[in-house]
């Protein structure tokens, strides 16, 4: 199973300079690689040109030679910094569950959530219990690659660890493909076999 990009060139449609310029990259599901890089080094982007988020770049991606679909449910998924930027706040947590697929109860236990919260709203519930929804949604039976960006950031030392440690289960028992995004070194140090540093073309 292969994540392979390009020549991924990128820039907003107001700037004068490109934010990634002739990136390329060969993932796959036998590494757990880490992602680090310089700030506006464009790693968000990155990401989400690799799960199909931004569609509008230069060069390729492809998922086992070929290109991501563009209707229906994304094979690469990705898991944001900031989940309640990413969930509908009219929806309760059983729906924005159910968008994705029809979660067990172990699964709710392996992530901690409380079946009360399924019928709370998304700003009813703290950033660190949004945050195992938001994994937990993006791990549809379907998924074969995971893109983590920041994903544990905003979260205590302890939520952090169970969020991680049920990821890390549940990618080795599918033989998921796995890209951690983050800043924090011992972090990457530890989970990752291989790292990749991404380097901001416009820095001094």
């Amino acid at each position: 199973m292969e994540l392979k990009a390009t020549n991924i060139s990128f820039k907003y449609p107001s700037a004068k300079k490109y934010l990634l310029k002739d990136v390329n990259l060969e993932l796959d599901n036998k590494k757990i690689i880490g992602l680090i890089g310089d700030s506006g080094s464009g790693k968000s982007t990155l990401c989400k040109i690799l799960s199909g988020y931004v569609t509008k770049y230069e060069g390729s991606v492809t998922f086992d030679g070929q290109p991501l679909p563009k209707k229906g449910f994304k094979p690469v998924q990705l898991i944001y910094q900031h989940p309640e930027k990413v969930m509908n706040p009219k929806w309760r947590m059983k729906q924005v569950l159910e968008e994705s697929w029809n979660v067990k109860d172990e699964d709710l236990a392996e992530f901690g959530i409380q079946k009360t919260w399924l019928t709370r709203f998304p700003q009813e519930l703290s950033g660190g219990e949004l945050q195992r929804f938001s994994v937990l949604r993006s791990l549809n039976p379907d998924t074969k690659f995971l893109i983590a960006d920041e994903m544990t950031t905003m979260l205590d030392a302890i939520t952090q660890a169970q969020i991680l440690d049920s990821v890390l289960k549940i990618i080795k028992k599918r033989k998921m493909g796995f890209l951690l995004v983050s800043h924090d070194m011992s972090l990457v140090e530890t989970i990752c076999d291989e790292k990749i540093y991404l380097k901001d073309i416009n820095g001094a």
